[in-house]
């Protein structure tokens, strides 16, 4: 069994995807993106559970000193990293966007 979690810590970029993600889907329905949230929310806490090696490998990531891993919820890539006995979110990455995106939010999230 993995160590335990104690804490799952959103770096600001993360946040600031979430509220996008929010703001964008609420232009259509406010309740389609509460529950989008939601989903993004409630599976990040599967990492609570003593797996957060759980995610796989960001293949795009691995040139970083860091191991960056993802859990996938509909649309979007919940790309995150151990570090102790926290697990930290970078970003919230749509997979519909340009992959090369994703390496400048992860710099911006270290930052």
């Amino acid at each position: 069994m993995e160590k335990k979690i104690k804490k799952i810590v959103w770096t600001f970029p993360a946040k600031n995807d979430l509220q996008d993600i929010y703001d964008y889907i609420a232009e259509f329905s406010e309740e389609a993106a509460f529950m989008v949230i939601t989903g993004i929310l409630d599976k990040t806490e599967v990492l609570k559970g003593g797996f957060p090696g759980i995610g796989q490998k960001e293949p795009l990531l691995s040139h970083k000193t860091d191991i960056y891993r993802y859990l996938v919820e509909g649309n979007y890539k919940i790309i995150y990293r151990v570090k102790g006995d926290r697990v930290i979110i970078d970003t919230v990455f749509d997979v519909r966007q340009n992959p090369d995106k994703m390496a400048e939010k992860i710099k911006l999230a270290n930052t």
